[in-house]
């Protein structure tokens, strides 16, 4: 009777345990002082977050380590991070490495090949590069260019914009694989940035995606639209990012829309999720529309809610965000949605 009983409180566990756990998964660009501050962490910002993970019971893993636990349904140890750094600015070499490495901390770098190639001021050389990935950094793609995925250019069929794409994210994962032997096959989203054709792509070839949406990564993210929490500007506070790091992965189980390109025109889309309520308080939950504050969702039944912005969002990358509290443990399960829209012209805003 007690082995049974054991059994059952077992899997009670594995089950809260699956459906809580979630690796955090951060995303900075600049590490510096002399860098835009709208995309930029200090050196001392960095560091103090860097102590309080290694001091703080925090396992910070391989982001590869961490889509092989999302594939295959594994749920995370608790606490778990995971550091990704995007464009491949020299201020990665030169401020970011050797704190990670005095703290044995794993980490990603998403480079984009042509600026590279090209010798862009203020971005690694391919020898810098190199030599991170020998010491145990994670090289990964980032597009040829740090184009907008998106959009079409002048003239443009959406047979052709898409052939060009798909051209351009396999020669630059060949690029990065002969300077530094790696080909993971992970693509961080330029802006954030990507629609539903582009997730096609990714997924013909293997790929795994990342955008800038934020909220925890876990058995219900989608493998090419996973979030990261991007650290910079006002959101590099560390009593802010506490919250963070100890997030969620919200148990989402459908959602309607999944394209994050809206069409002309529907630019107050209504954000439809349906989760698992197990560990949720449903009249906890709360939305946020970027720009626009606190968004109360409206429950549809027992596990769906809907969320649509009151005023049209702004060209440009908007965000919904909904957050709950667990019942079971410290931390709020945290969703985000991504939304992106041109001009009403169809026009995009120039970046």
């Amino acid at each position: 009777m007690l082995k049974k009983i054991g059994l059952v409180l077992w899997s009670v566990c594995l089950m809260m345990s699956t459906s809580a756990q979630a690796v955090v998964i951060l995303q900075y660009h600049h590490v510096s002082e002399k860098t835009p501050k709208s995309t930029s962490v200090t050196v001392a910002q960095f560091k103090e977050q860097m102590a309080y993970l290694a001091n703080n019971g925090y396992q910070v893993i391989p982001l590869t380590d961490a889509v092989a636990d999302i594939k295959n349904k594994r749920p995370s140890k608790p606490k778990t991070i995971a550091l990704t750094f995007d464009d491949g600015y020299d201020s990665i070499y030169n401020n970011v490495a050797p704190v990670l490495e005095h703290y044995q901390f794993p980490y990603t770098v998403f480079v984009p090949v042509k600026p590279v190639n090209d010798g862009y001021h203020g971005v690694m050389t391919w020898a810098q590069i190199k030599a991170l990935s020998q010491r145990g950094a994670t090289i990964a793609n980032h597009s040829w260019a740090h184009e907008h995925m998106i959009r079409l250019q002048d003239n443009e069929t959406q047979a052709q914009w898409l052939q060009r794409e798909e051209k351009n994210l396999l020669a630059a994962e060949a690029d990065i694989k002969r300077h530094t032997g790696q080909s993971v096959k992970m693509l961080a989203y330029p802006y954030g940035e990507y629609n539903t054709q582009i997730e096609a792509l990714l997924t013909k070839h293997g790929f795994v995606g990342f955008g800038q949406q934020s909220g925890a990564a876990g058995p219900h993210s989608i493998l090419t639209a996973l979030p990261r929490f991007p650290i910079a500007a006002g959101y590099a506070d560390l009593n802010e990012l506490k919250v963070k790091f100890a997030s969620l992965n919200m148990p989402v189980l459908a959602q309607t829309p999944t394209n994050p390109q809206l069409d002309q025109g529907q630019w107050r889309p209504t954000l439809t999720v349906t989760i698992d309520t197990k560990d949720i308080y449903p009249n906890q939950l709360m939305c946020y529309v970027q720009g626009q504050g606190a968004n109360k969702p409206k429950w549809i039944s027992d596990n769906q809610f809907s969320v649509q912005a009151v005023v049209d969002l702004p060209a440009g990358r908007s965000r919904y965000n909904c957050t709950a509290p667990s019942k079971t443990r410290a931390g709020y399960y945290w969703f985000s949605q991504a939304w992106v829209r041109p001009k009403n012209d169809g026009s995009w805003i120039k970046e």
